[in-house]
């Protein structure tokens, strides 16, 4: 069914969830003002309240079609039998992203007094679970194609690789790299670091690789834009706006998409792959991971764990053992 609030636009923000609740979060004023609550007051990560609004807006359509008009209809088997349609249609996790979003807006509401129970507090979503990343990782050779084939007389091509050398020598996630501004590279003691906004507030300061720090000064130094400090680092060229602007993440990973095709790597690569293949090139060269976790700002071990593709070139060299 199609979706007539909006949310399904990925730039759908505050002022789109402010103008266009869901119907089933409509019955009456202190439903919606607490439904609102649960975004713009609880939520504070704009990707995580987008999944989430995108969410709510589909469940409430499903609920709509079945003649589920009010809140207080919504009963554990209308949950169950909607995340049981989901599982027909959706990746596993993208499905417990939906369930996970639907429980916590009606836990908003009970405890806003605006139902007496949760309906989704039962229902279990599918079983995942996940041992490996499956995020495309360039191996060493590949990367260091990827890097030496951006052209680096022109100030777009020092831009790719200082990105590029960011996220790869700092672990970082392309959210927190875009969200650098000048002043997010300084000095302290002899060496260059990086300031990193990552998810939830959290601050994050690296010391730079030596190749990291000669791609950030050779593009600042040609970008002429060393003492804007509080400016973005990393800018669009203005070809088609006219004035640079701070660089979007759909930006960055046409340009990565780009660079790739350049180098001929087949490998099918985006913005979280090169965060990937830091972590996994640190850790094949006896990096531990311990500080792997450390550098790459991950709360449990277990994620940075996901990184590790050490045993894919011991899984080939076996595989390669049949003599046929």
């Amino acid at each position: 069914m199609t979706n007539s609030i909006v949310p399904f636009r990925a730039s759908s923000g505050l002022a789109a969830i402010t103008a266009n609740p869901p119907a089933l979060f409509l019955p009456n004023t202190k439903t919606a003002e607490r439904f609102l609550e649960f975004f713009t007051a609880n939520i504070r990560n704009k990707n995580t309240r987008r999944a989430y609004y995108k969410a709510a807006g589909r469940f409430s359509d499903w609920c709509q079609a079945r003649g589920l008009v009010e809140l207080g209809q919504v009963k554990p088997l209308h949950v169950a039998a909607y995340i049981e349609q989901l599982q027909a249609e959706l990746a596993k996790p993208t499905v417990k992203q939906h369930l996970a979003a639907i429980r916590m807006l009606f836990d908003w509401l009970v405890v806003g007094h605006v139902l007496d129970t949760n309906p989704a507090h039962a229902v279990r979503g599918p079983k995942h679970v996940v041992k490996k990343g499956r995020t495309p990782v360039l191996d060493r050779e590949e990367a260091r194609a990827l890097l030496a084939v951006i052209d680096t007389d022109t100030l777009t091509g020092l831009r790719d690789r200082a990105l590029i050398g960011t996220m790869i020598y700092t672990f970082a996630r392309i959210g927190a790299v875009l969200q650098m501004n000048v002043g997010d590279y300084f000095n302290q003691g002899r060496r260059s670091w990086v300031r990193l906004h990552e998810k939830g507030g959290k601050e994050h300061e690296a010391p730079c690789h030596h190749k990291l720090e000669v791609f950030i000064d050779e593009y600042l130094a040609a970008a002429g834009i060393a003492g804007d400090k509080d400016g973005p680092l990393f800018r669009t060229t203005g070809q088609t706006t006219g004035t640079p602007q701070r660089m979007a993440q759909p930006d960055a990973y046409r340009m990565i998409q780009r660079r790739a095709k350049q180098a001929g790597i087949k490998t099918k690569v985006g913005n979280h792959s090169l965060r990937a293949t830091g972590i996994t090139d640190y850790l094949k060269n006896s990096g531990t991971l311990e500080h792997a976790q450390a550098m790459a700002n991950h709360s449990s071990p277990r994620t940075t764990k996901l990184y590790d593709r050490r045993n894919d070139e011991l899984t080939l060299d076996e595989y390669e053992r049949v003599g046929i």
